[in-house]
């Protein structure tokens, strides 16, 4: 009866032992707390008002340009029509450009922003790593982010490979 005794509690208390360990990070908060973080934000934010700025004014000229072109129009020859809204057309594909290159998904605004923000980001996961396996946790998620992302998961959990080879193929084939 000792023995069986003995046996149960065992297993119960080995039971927690298997389980696995979860934490959640709000790395908004973190960010927050970097005084670094803060400091490239307002870059960004200086930058992308002076290129706003600077699109705006473009934009402001192009409207110019239209409205003497219309109030002009009957008096120009057809030669000076055209060229002046060619001048206009060029303008204005000139002012997109710009918009494009400062705002556009590869744009300065976009490389800038992970220029001065991946280094950071780079380091709060790292430190979140190392105190998760400091901690001997298995699975940290970030809470700040709208869908719940996972920030670190032991490898021994990772699936991928034994999914690869039972749907047939081979892992690391297609790297």
């Amino acid at each position: 009866m000792k023995k069986y005794l003995f046996l149960t509690l065992l297993l119960i208390s080995s039971a927690g032992a298997f389980a696995q360990k979860f934490a959640y990070v709000d790395t908004e908060y973190i960010l927050k707390q970097i005084p670094e973080y803060s400091a490239a934000l307002s870059t960004l934010d200086v930058a992308s008002k002076q290129w706003q700025q600077q699109v705006d004014q473009n934009f402001t000229d192009i409207d110019k340009m239209y409205k003497s072109f219309q109030a002009d129009r009957v008096l120009l020859t057809d030669d000076m029509r055209k060229r002046r809204e060619n001048e206009i057309i060029e303008k204005e594909k000139q002012a997109k450009e710009f918009q494009r290159v400062k705002f556009g998904p590869s744009g300065e605004l976009f490389t800038k922003r992970v220029e001065l923000l991946k280094p950071i980001q780079e380091r709060v996961s790292d430190a979140v790593k190392q105190i998760a396996k400091a901690r001997f946790l298995d699975f940290v998620f970030d809470k700040s982010s709208e869908s719940t992302m996972m920030i670190y998961a032991s490898a021994g959990y990772d699936l991928s490979k034994e999914v690869i080879v039972k749907l047939g193929y081979k892992p690391g084939a297609n790297n």
